[in-house]
């Protein structure tokens, strides 16, 4: 089996399926806040690669190392564009993750009802533990998010020894909600679930 592909032909069939997280990951998160600190976030990602380009990617955000304290839950849904040839290595290629499909969210812990609660948009019911709310071209500010909007994820995809490496997160936490915010770097990587 192709565990290296180079073409973009390549890359997109081998992508084809389910990736998960080798072990929770830690991230930088931005500051939301505004207070120029940026916070640790302990993380699992399960992404799934579907024909005609499509993908579901879901974010388990924890709030210890070892994955033992859900949070809150994500799970994102959309349309993938694949972009040409990246320069971190052979085989890499910028992909655009754009969530026009769904955009739920899951809070796993009182305190994440609580949280997302306090800064609820005008209209919309409140979150309640355990069940997803689909926020899609929903406003929600905690998000920077504004009525209509469509999100979308600027990034890039490459392959090594069977293992899905995706753009590692920017220093300061600064998400990849821009063309020109397109990571640099590798991420720890997926392997197949």
């Amino acid at each position: 089996m192709l565990e290296n592909p180079l073409t973009l032909q390549e890359v997109k069939s081998y992508a084809l399926g389910s990736w998960q997280s080798l072990s929770v990951e830690l991230r930088p998160a931005e500051d939301r806040a505004g207070i120029g600190t940026v916070n640790p976030t302990y993380l699992r990602r399960r992404f799934t690669y579907l024909p005609n380009d499509k993908f579901v990617g879901v974010l388990t955000l924890y709030g210890d190392n070892f994955g033992q304290v859900p949070l809150m839950e994500f799970e994102f849904r959309g349309n993938l564009v694949w972009g040409g040839a990246h320069e971190i290595a052979e085989g890499a290629y910028s992909i655009d993750y754009i969530l026009d499909e769904g955009f739920g969210v899951t809070p796993l812990h009182a305190d994440s009802v609580t949280m997302l609660n306090q800064l609820l948009p005008e209209g919309m019911t409140p979150f309640e533990l355990g069940l997803q709310k689909d926020i899609l071209k929903q406003a929600f500010p905690m998000f920077h998010i504004k009525e209509g909007q469509v999100v979308g994820d600027y990034d890039l995809i490459y392959f090594k020894h069977g293992l899905l490496f995706m753009g590692a997160k920017h220093v300061d936490g600064t998400p990849f909600d821009l063309p020109e915010r397109r990571p640099f770097q590798l991420q720890i990587p997926l392997e197949r679930a």
